[in-house]
């Protein structure tokens, strides 16, 4: 974040009384772990994503050879 961004935001941080100060905080906090979470499943998912489609073009190969078989959700 740049420093302009960060003046601002103790600027704005500074004009409430602190009561009101201490919730904005705890919801930054909130908002920032879930930001985190999520990039950490996006990087998550990055990783994978090749072997998703590796195994996606396996089973299409596997249904247009004759070998796969279709799944009977009676016997889950």
């Amino acid at each position: 974040m740049s420093s302009s961004a960060i003046a601002t935001l103790t600027k704005i941080m500074e004009s409430l009384p602190e009561n009101l100060q201490n919730r904005v905080v705890e919801h930054l906090q909130e908002y920032i772990e879930d930001l985190r979470d999520e990039e950490q499943w996006n990087l998550s998912f990055q990783n994978t994503q090749q072997s998703l489609i590796m195994a996606a073009q396996r089973a299409k190969q596997e249904i247009s050879e004759g070998k796969a078989q279709p799944l009977d959700i009676e016997q889950l």
